[in-house]
């Protein structure tokens, strides 16, 4: 805990607001704001000159800077590591405090908020308004129950002309016994996914957006985008469908009356607008008078409910029985108990596909979420109620309508005879009722198999079934356009999609999103002018039943990647439960209508490959994120369990880039062959004090992921703080990667400023490479005529990491102290977003090559990996009209064996280089001007020590070791003028090559100064117009010819 220092002060009473300018206010000279007065202080403390209450309520009477749990410290949380609202950071308690006049007052919890928790409701973590001058207080949003809110909302969308006009006939044909089942069937899937949806819900803090809000933050916004969009579309045509439905038997009525508006196809379009129009007005009077048009709907079906079954109990009439309603008769019952198929849609699944939609509609309460009190407690209680209710009504509806009505009736009142009569035959006979004919014939206009309208003709008051019809439909329709616009807004707002913004703004209290009602009034329009809506249907069944097998699916997910995030309050699901739920909503959209299904998953495929190919930029901490870490973790450990092979090899770089925006044209080379193919990790070293330097670390560490994803790198960026280059770069070399995913290959770019720069930093650049050999390490040094450093370019700080100050005449950053490479301490830090924004440097790396060569100098055998880099290289697009070529050194006189040699070994390599070529001239002497040009670069590193003992050339060398002595000039004589010789040679074959990859000499560690190593790369690659590639493997195979 870091406590406070306690001044000799009287008791202090204090109040107002707890800030860390308070606690240095004694550090200052001065008193704080909170003036001493006698009468209280905690018991547990001194006293200060810190407010006792204060003290009592932000702690338990303790006297520190750190806080008690409350909720304001966790609403409105981010990522991983931002500071929380109220909370203090790691730094105001373990750094030495430091008044910052700038710093945001910390807000205290008040005494009533002493318990961690919010003072009312879940906003109540926010500075309220009231009691501030100059503000006008918000009015409070329409919030809703559960049983408001959901239950009567989802019941009443459950519910529908299905439950009115088709349920009898479907009883008649399966049976009630398997009516009862395909009812179960049907209700087993939704309650499943009501138990999905009650697990996600309650699984964080729910806002608006409902099911396209909990699909997309838990799968993702690929997934969560294609069904948002193509849930609210479904949701806007689906009003058109219900507004038809009633604008249908409205219509059948008016025909029946012989009022006619128009025609009857023209009527249906008519009073379909007309009430389209009307349900559009009592959306837009508010969430307030949509939900008492609901109760009211709702009413209306419980009455005509009450209504059915006090028809039940009534004795029959005359007329009734001539239409096969006898009231409760076991006989009837047991003939309506088994299955008596009929016509085309004769068949289990036939009937199944048609009564499966009226069990849809689960998701009408979750669709609102925004507008519920509390959705966690809402959504799974009123979802599973209604649904529970619901399957009672049709099991209810399906036996007692099956134990009153038999299956085939006239009409006809004259059908009446004497109990017993001779040549009667079916079940009405026993009830004195004669059928037989029309049965024989199938002329029957009534009974369970012929009347759609059964329920109305056995109702109390047939009426009052019509207003049932009505209830239904209107509520259905209403419910659909509330919910298209309320999920339509959130995906508005979240910027998945282009154009579609302008729909995402809210109005009033409750932020409307009227626009968005508009835009589906507009879609419902223009569905209910086609008035033919059977094609358009199945479409949209299959639209919903995605969203269940995706629901049902997410909580699966979730489930299996064991995130610690995942802990939802309601524990009455199954995660088995929730993949069979969602692979039978799969296989119910195939079973309904095959072509639809096929179309449904075709629009999801588009939308998804949408949002992946565009890859929006948000993160809400979705399943697939955790799976992502599970199968990385998972094959990274089942990695560890193999052992290399040769055939496996990959070239894992590590890439000393320092600022990875700094060197685009090493990263690029790089990035280029092991794209898709193996590890890239960008290191960077920040020299100076921890410190200083953390916070620069912390800061900038993410803009350079950024930019590297904005240069479609597939790289990782990783940073150390050392107190020099070299420490540093030893650091990366032996912390860096997981398991055996660790770099194989330590990428640098040359030193141009060897000859200028401070021996100690020549020392360290040699050095490196020395400790990447020690380490088992391949190197790969990246020479480009116009240098790699492009950090003048950019007007940013040179960092001294590598490569500090090319041209030191320029080396005056905007952070580096003028005249040097070091970072000026006090200048302020490039702002990530600033960083990953930035205009993007091209390369030659870039740039599709064309037909040049990429030439190959396999002096000496490294292993291989001075063919395969290039190798790969010349697989990728840009590279690959690029002829490669292969010089190898040889005799004059043996030219053509060893060229036959070189040939087989690379033929068995399979690398596809046919082009070898022998230089024979390799050890000839080099010209006198290049001779002197190579003694002049070395001159001013020579001890010049002459012919004096070696224990005088010790002492000399005492404090600079990177000089050369005249013994080892002589004694490195031959290998010097080799390099000079090379680049005679490099200069006439390879001047107009794309690329040049060579394997550069190696310099004996202890034996060779770093100044005579420099000089030897410099005169190897000077003066080539280029990129320059001096790859040294680790004398290790990377590459076989076997297959085992």
């Amino acid at each position: 805990m870091a406590e406070l220092p306690i001044p000799d002060l009287p008791p202090a009473r204090c109040s107002g607001r707890f800030t860390i300018s308070t606690l240095l206010g004694m550090e200052e000279g001065g008193r704080g704001p909170y003036t001493p007065t006698e009468g209280s202080s905690c018991d547990s403390v001194q006293p200060t000159h810190l407010s006792s209450s204060t003290l009592c309520t932000r702690t338990f009477g303790y006297n520190t800077v750190d806080v008690v749990p409350a909720y304001e410290h966790y609403a409105d949380s981010k990522g991983v590591g931002e500071p929380r609202k109220g909370r203090p950071s790691l730094a105001d308690l373990h750094s030495i405090l430091k008044p910052d006049p700038g710093r945001l007052r910390t807000p205290v919890s008040d005494l009533q908020q002493s318990n961690g928790l919010p003072e009312a409701g879940p906003e109540a973590g926010l500075e309220e308004a009231e009691g501030e001058p100059g503000r006008d207080s918000v009015p409070e949003p329409v919030r809703f129950g559960w049983v408001k809110g959901v239950m009567i909302r989802c019941m009443l969308n459950i519910w529908g002309v299905i439950l009115y006009l088709r349920l009898p006939w479907i009883t008649a044909q399966a049976g009630i016994a398997l009516t009862w089942l395909i009812i179960l069937m049907s209700v087993t899937v939704t309650t499943i996914t009501g138990l999905s949806i009650s697990a996600i819900s309650t699984n964080g803090k729910v806002k608006s957006g409902g099911t396209y809000f909990l699909i997309s933050r838990s799968l993702g916004p690929e997934l969560g985008g294609s069904i948002g969009l193509i849930f609210a579309f479904a949701n806007a045509v689906a009003v058109a469908m219900h507004t038809v439905g009633f604008a249908e038997t409205v219509r059948d009525l008016l025909q029946e009356h012989n009022s006619l508006i128009v025609d009857p196809t023209n009527d249906i379009r008519i009073i379909g607008v007309i009430t389209v129009t009307v349900l559009l007005g009592i959306s837009l009077a508010g969430m307030e008078w949509e939900a008492k048009a609901q109760i009211l709907f709702f009413l209306v079906i419980l009455v005509s409910f009450i209504n059915y079954l006090v028809g039940t109990v009534i004795p029959a009439t005359a007329e009734k029985q001539a239409k096969g309603f006898f009231s409760y008769r076991a006989d009837i019952f047991a003939q309506n108990f088994v299955p008596n198929w009929r016509g085309p849609e004769g068949s289990f699944f036939g009937l199944f596909s048609i009564f499966f939609p009226s069990a849809t509609g689960i998701l009408a309460g979750a669709n609102i979420s925004g507008d519920l009190k509390d959705p966690a407690v809402a959504i799974p209680k009123g979802t599973l109620m209604a649904i529970f209710w619901t399957t009672m009504s049709y099991l209810v509806l399906s036996a007692t309508i099956g134990a009153c009505v038999v299956r085939d009736a006239s009409g006809s009142l004259n059908d009446s005879v004497a109990v017993g009569s001779l040549g009667c035959e079916g079940l009405a006979c026993s009830f004195g009722w004669n059928f037989t004919a029309c049965t024989q014939q199938r002329s029957c206009r009534y009974g369970l198999s012929n009347y759609y309208q059964s329920m109305s003709m056995v109702s109390g008051f047939g009426p009052l079934i019509t207003a049932g019809i009505f209830g239904a439909t209107l509520s259905s329709a209403l419910a659909c356009l509330v919910s298209a616009p309320k999920v339509f807004q959130c995906l508005c707002k979240d910027q998945l999609y282009p154009l579609i913004g302008f729909f995402g703004k809210g109005y009033g209290r409750n932020s409307e999103p009227i626009r968005g009602y508009m835009l589906t009034y507009v879609i419902a329009v223009g569905f209910i002018l086609i008035a033919e809506l059977n094609a358009i249907a199945p479409i949209i069944s299959n639209f919903f039943l995605c969203s269940y097998a995706l629901i049902n699916f997410s909580c699966f997910h979730a489930s299996i990647t064991n995130s610690p995030g995942w802990r939802p309050s309601f524990r009455y699901y199954s995660k088995w439960a929730a993949l069979f739920g969602a692979a039978v909503s799969v296989v119910i959209m195939f079973l309904l209508t095959w072509w639809a299904a096929l179309i449904a998953f075709g629009i999801v495929l588009f939308l998804l490959g949408y949002v992946l190919y565009k890859k929006p930029d948000v993160n809400w901490g979705s399943s697939m994120q955790a799976s992502s870490y599970n199968m990385a973790l998972n094959y990274s450990v089942g990695l560890s369990e193999v052992d290399e092979h040769i055939k496996n090899y990959r070239p894992q770089c590590l890439v000393l880039t320092g600022p990875p925006n700094f060197r685009p044209a090493l990263v690029d080379f790089v990035g280029t062959f092991t794209k898709n193919l193996s590890l890239m990790l960008c290191g960077n070293v920040l020299i100076g004090p921890q410190k200083q330097k953390m916070p620069e670390s912390r800061l900038m560490a993410d803009g350079h992921t950024k930019w590297l994803m904005k240069r479609k790198i597939k790289a990782f960026y990783t940073d150390v703080v050392a107190e020099d280059l070299r420490s540093g770069v030893q650091m990366l070399i032996q912390a860096a990667g997981l398991g055996k995913m660790r770099p194989n290959i330590l990428v640098l770019g040359y030193k141009r400023d060897w000859r200028t720069a401070s021996p100690q930093s020549l020392e360290d650049y040699v050095g490196i490479l020395h400790d990447a050999f020690d380490f088992k390490y391949g190197v790969c040094l990246m020479r480009m005529k116009e240098g790699l450093n492009v950090s003048r370019v950019l007007q940013a700080h040179v960092n001294p990491t590598f490569e500090a100050a090319e041209h030191p005449e320029n080396g005056t950053g905007s952070r580096a102290a003028p005249g040097t490479g070091r970072l000026d301490p006090l200048a302020p830090a490039v702002d990530p977003t600033t960083l990953a924004s930035e205009q993007q440097a091209s390369t030659i790396f870039q740039n599709k090559q064309g037909k040049k060569t990429i030439d190959i100098y396999w002096l000496f055998d490294d292993g291989g990996l001075t063919l395969l880099i290039p190798y790969l290289l010349g697989r990728k697009k840009r590279w690959g009209k690029c002829k490669i070529r292969v010089f190898v050194g040889g005799q004059i006189n043996r030219m053509d064996e060893e060229r036959k040699a070189i040939v087989s070994l690379l033929s068995k390599f399979r690398l596809g280089f046919h082009e070898v070529h022998i230089l024979p001239d390799i050890n000839q002497k080099p010209r006198p001007e290049h001779i002197k040009r190579f003694d002049d670069l070395i001159a001013p590193f020579r001890l010049n020590d002459g012919f004096k003992d070696e224990a005088t050339v010790n002492e000399m060398r005492q404090g600079c070791p990177w000089k050369i002595s005249d013994e080892e000039v002589d004694k490195n004589r031959a290998k010097s003028l080799r390099q000079v010789r090379l680049n005679e040679i490099l200069l006439d074959y390879s001047r107009d090559a794309a690329l040049i990859a060579i394997t550069p000499p190696i310099g004996r560690k202890g034996r060779c100064p770093s100044s005579l190593y420099m000089a030897w790369l410099e005169t190897l690659s000077q003066d080539l117009r280029p990129p320059i590639i001096l790859t040294r493997g680790n004398q290790e195979n990377v590459l076989t010819f076997y297959c085992q």
